[in-house]
């Protein structure tokens, strides 16, 4: 009866934003059939906060995204409320936040039964095996290894526009003794403050740029601003740790840290989205071995398109194209992937699976964000990922990779099991 309900309200509330751009981490995912949200909307439902159809009935049966459930939470903020049904309403709000700034509304003033420090994160394993072989074939040697990750991501609010972030990271090598060497390392990694004004946002401090999960997957250091919604513009100015940086000769002296600018277009409409962006990194003290000839050069300018198309929900293709006008040698990546389903930590059963092909020149990158094809590498990656319980999430990946210099194979595995809280 609930979902029943609660689907019906979302045929209702749905119209008309159809254009809206879907900006959250993932807002196609499923709100849990035994999420406390389905009681809440219920209980407005039945105190007229919420309204159905005119015979007051509700029809439908499946469970809702999101993004449909920060809908009905927008339609009902808009109504004066007060009592149980405000509590109600507040604590929709508070827990349907990002999705409902998606959406232009803005979360603020709000009785929430938290504190304003919100603490996500997750504890993960992860395990990979390579084996490389030479050119006629024979086994060369063979490389393995596991690691445990703790990840905290604190969000705390300063007012109704501001807000700070962070990324803590605690990493670890298995059969190590932390205590005794120095394979464990806790890292601040990411530490930022966001503005969000309407269509506008500044983001201030460390944090993820652009193309992080593609060609920048780094630590970026400065400003970033943006504007637009369903076409974006961003721009942002800073500083890149040279320890980030794809170098393929060892530079002791070079300064920690070069100039780091990006500038890009995002768009955004219905199953499309794509973009172009452009990064320029200035290294110092010639990092950088680009030319067939061996000589260096401290400059990278490096142009990137991603695209994506979602068919229906089940079925999406995406893909990116690097080049860097500065290099001679490996300098374009690129990667075609088609995806069926995925999984989503809130709902469990739910798996994906996915066939990609990479091409991954070390010059067209900044630093890596891939697990089965590395830089100076192109192949086949197959994967695959599993909810068997409520926020725990498996992941598996095979590639069949060569080296692009050299032509050397590597059949690599993948492994990972994801506890989120």
């Amino acid at each position: 009866m609930k979902k029943t309900l609660v689907s019906a309200l979302t045929t209702a509330l749905v119209v008309g934003a159809a254009s809206t751009t879907f900006a959250a981490a993932n807002p196609f995912s499923d709100v849990p059939a035994d999420h406390w949200a389905y009681d809440a909307v219920s209980q407005l439902a039945a105190d007229g906060v919420i309204e159905g159809y005119g015979d007051t009935t509700f029809k439908g049966n499946r469970n809702i995204t999101r993004y449909e459930m920060a809908q009905m939470v927008a339609k009902a903020m808009a109504k004066s409320t007060s009592g149980v049904d405000k509590a109600l309403v507040d604590k929709l709000a508070a827990e349907f936040a990002e999705e409902l700034n998606n959406l232009g509304v803005r979360v603020a003033n709000l009785e929430r039964n938290a504190d304003m420090v919100k603490w996500t994160g997750k504890a993960e394993y992860t395990y990979t095996h390579d084996k490389y072989k030479g050119q006629d074939g024979a086994r060369d040697n063979s490389e393995q290894e596991g690691t445990f990750l703790f990840r905290l991501e604190p969000t705390a609010e300063v007012n109704s526009n501001w807000h700070v972030k962070a990324r803590l990271d605690a990493k670890t090598y298995a059969g190590s003794d932390s205590s005794k060497d120095n394979s464990a390392k806790v890292e601040l990694k990411r530490i930022w403050a966001q503005g969000d004004y309407n269509k506008f946002q500044v983001k201030i401090g460390k944090f993820a740029q652009i193309n992080n999960d593609t060609i920048a997957d780094t630590t970026f250091s400065g400003v970033e601003l943006s504007y637009g919604k369903d076409i974006k513009g961003i721009i942002g100015i800073g500083r890149i740790n040279k320890d980030s940086l794809l170098s393929e000769i060892d530079t002791p002296n070079l300064r920690k840290s070069g100039s780091y600018q990006y500038v890009g277009v995002q768009y955004a409409s219905g199953k499309y989205q794509g973009g172009f962006a452009w990064h320029h990194v200035k290294a110092h003290d010639n990092p950088f071995k680009y030319k067939n000839d061996g000589e260096t050069t401290d400059q990278m300018n490096i142009f990137i398109e991603d695209d994506s198309y979602r068919f229906d929900k089940n079925v999406a293709v995406k893909g990116f194209y690097a080049w860097n006008k500065n290099a001679d040698i490996q300098k374009k990546a690129g990667r075609l992937e088609v995806d069926y389903k995925g999984a989503q930590k809130e709902n469990k059963g739910t798996w994906g699976a996915w066939l990609a092909y990479s091409h991954l020149g070390r010059n067209a990158m900044i630093a890596n964000p891939w697990d089965a094809t590395k830089p100076g590498e192109k192949g086949w990656e197959l994967g695959a990922n599993y909810t068997p319980f409520k926020n725990i999430v498996t992941t598996l990946r095979y590639g069949k990779d060569k080296k692009i210099q050299g032509g050397q194979k590597v059949d690599r595995f993948f492994g990972r099991v994801e506890f989120f809280f």
